[in-house]
């Protein structure tokens, strides 16, 4: 399926990463990394960093916008996972885990900003990043943005994995902890809420494909 968005492009990882930190020569595939970060390995929380900070990143940018307070939210996962890492049940999923963490906490987020006023006062003054300098750009995506904060939190979080972030069904099924049966009805609701509601903003005309995939 084609997104109907133009997805966001992720900031350097350098930028948000604390100053001072730096891999310690951890190698391995997913599964070394989480039983390295389970035995306490000292390179491997600098590792994960490094090896998945930016897609983290990325996944909150798209489920939140372009935010201030998305950096303390990438830090908060990170630490989240290192202390409930005993709680990943299947090693080669550590990805996937961690996408999981980056939306339950865009999902707490969201419902501490009741329903998004906050955000639009924030959003209003926030600079976007220079990938999204151009007038044209930030236009559109603050009408996109605008557009979603009038959707309800699951459908919200369900549209922008699938068609912002770009994510597989099954794998923003996987991140809501939900079937992949509800996920494509919340996908269809959203979409069609979009939709609607883009259908003549002139912002968007140029950035959003028409909706000629029916409800599949």
């Amino acid at each position: 399926m084609k997104s109907m968005v133009m997805p966001v492009r992720t900031p350097d990882p350098s930028q948000t990463r604390a100053s001072g930190v730096h891999a310690l020569g951890f190698t391995g595939d997913d599964s070394a990394l989480a039983r390295a970060l389970r035995r306490g390995h000292p390179g491997a929380p600098a590792a994960l960093f490094d090896r998945y900070g930016r897609h983290v990143e990325g996944v909150l940018i798209n489920l939140l916008g372009f935010d201030g307070e998305h950096e303390d939210l990438l830090h908060e996962i990170f630490a989240q996972a290192l202390t409930c890492i005993n709680k990943l049940q299947d090693d080669e999923r550590l990805k996937a885990w961690l996408t999981s963490i980056a939306v339950h906490t865009a999902r707490s987020c969201l419902r501490r900003r009741q329903r998004f006023r906050l955000f639009l006062r924030r959003a209003a003054q926030q600079d976007l990043p220079v990938s999204v300098a151009d007038a044209e750009t930030r236009r559109a995506v603050g009408r996109v943005y605008r557009l979603l904060e009038r959707m309800p939190t699951e459908l919200r979080l369900a549209f922008a994995l699938r068609f912002i972030q770009g994510m597989e069904l099954t794998e923003v099924a996987a991140a809501c902890d939900v079937s992949l049966a509800t996920i494509k009805r919340r996908l269809a609701k959203a979409r069609r809420r979009f939709m609607l509601a883009a259908r003549g903003d002139s912002a968007l005309a140029s950035w959003v494909v028409p909706d000629q995939e029916g409800q599949r």
